[in-house]
């Protein structure tokens, strides 16, 4: 068995986004990304071939949709993004880091 902690080993200092992998199945990845006041690049979208479940565990993040729909997520949030959905990190935290879990399905 493994075990550790979402909240440990966070650098200082993040230049850019941070992923990383924390399980990883056939049909199921689990990810902690760490943003420090980071958004996705203007006019860049993900795309993704799986669907994604991400909370907000630490910080605050708003996430933008490609119809210009944006969702606010704050400690305890969640949102369902479904695969092909294009979306985009508009903003997170300035002020604390921002702790997310995705999970991929």
């Amino acid at each position: 068995m493994e075990g550790g902690n979402l909240f440990s080993e966070i650098p200082d200092i993040i230049n850019s986004e941070l992923f990383e992998d924390i399980q990883k199945h056939k049909s199921v990845r689990i990810e902690r990304i760490i943003s420090d006041g980071h958004a996705s690049a203007e006019g860049e979208w993900y795309d993704q071939e799986e669907h994604e479940w991400v909370s907000v565990l630490k910080g605050t993040g708003v996430i933008e949709y490609d119809d210009g729909t944006l969702v606010v997520l704050d400690v305890g949030d969640y949102v369902n993004i479904p695969a092909h959905t294009k979306h985009r990190v508009k903003s997170t935290s300035a002020t604390e880091k921002t702790i997310w879990l995705a999970v991929f399905y």
